[in-house]
């Protein structure tokens, strides 16, 4: 007797589970792809009918079939990057550094809730840093540098506890340097050569020890004295 209708409804849904994520990842990254210049074929094998990304080369996924990397350092890359990059959802790296890449970070990265890394320094990124990127809680190494930046460095950053390294050195930007949370720790030279980016001893209004964060720490302090006197 032939299996009720539902019974082999309910089946063929199941076989299209695993293949849901899989497509809305794979057109988000083909999204990318369409996006950027390939003279060397390195996104050759991001192929849109494929049932999900994790065969594509610089693709790496979990167990389920996830997208957890993207892997495009220095491929010779130009172009831009895309707001569908924020629809994946479990992405933990995102690797394009040392290309041409060129436009603005999308406001939807801050979306990307996983994300350990997200490395974009050495291309021609311009704009500002989205205050999105704050709600990356997972955040560990954000390295913007050597790239056109402009504006200030958002606030929200200071509320990511796990941030160990930020990189935001030979851009544009504005403003003063964060003193507090993880920027705390975060060495000097990794906010250099922003011309317009204030600071103590950029105002010459405190000496400046550049081989102690306490020293700045402390100018920041007398900064705030001095301004308010």
């Amino acid at each position: 007797m032939a299996a009720p209708i539902w019974l082999w409804a309910f089946s063929v849904a199941l076989t299209l589970v695993p293949s849901v994520f899989g497509n809305s990842e794979g057109d988000a990254l083909y999204t990318l792809r369409k996006s950027l210049t390939d003279p060397d074929n390195i996104l050759q094998s991001w192929d849109p009918n494929l049932v999900n990304p994790c065969t594509w080369f610089h693709i790496t996924c979990n167990q389920n079939n996830r997208v957890t990397r993207v892997d495009l350092g220095n491929s010779n890359l130009s172009g831009h990057l895309v707001p569908e990059l924020g629809k994946l959802e479990h992405l933990q790296y995102l690797e394009l550094y040392k290309n041409d890449i060129q436009g603005t970070i999308p406001t939807e990265l801050g979306n990307l809730k996983s994300l350990i890394s997200l490395d974009l320094y050495n291309n021609n990124i311009s704009g500002t840093i989205p205050p999105s990127l704050g709600k990356l809680k997972s955040l560990v190494f954000l390295r913007l540098n050597d790239n056109k930046l402009t504006g200030p460095i958002p606030r929200e950053l200071v509320g990511i506890s796990s941030l160990k390294v930020v990189d935001v050195s030979n851009n544009d930007l504005c403003g003063t340097i964060p003193t507090s949370g993880p920027f705390e720790h975060i060495p000097l030279n990794n906010f250099e050569k922003n011309p317009r980016l204030e600071g103590p001893e950029l105002l010459g209004l405190a000496s400046y020890d550049t081989t102690a964060r306490k020293g700045h720490v402390n100018a920041i302090k007398l900064r705030i004295r001095y301004e308010s006197a």
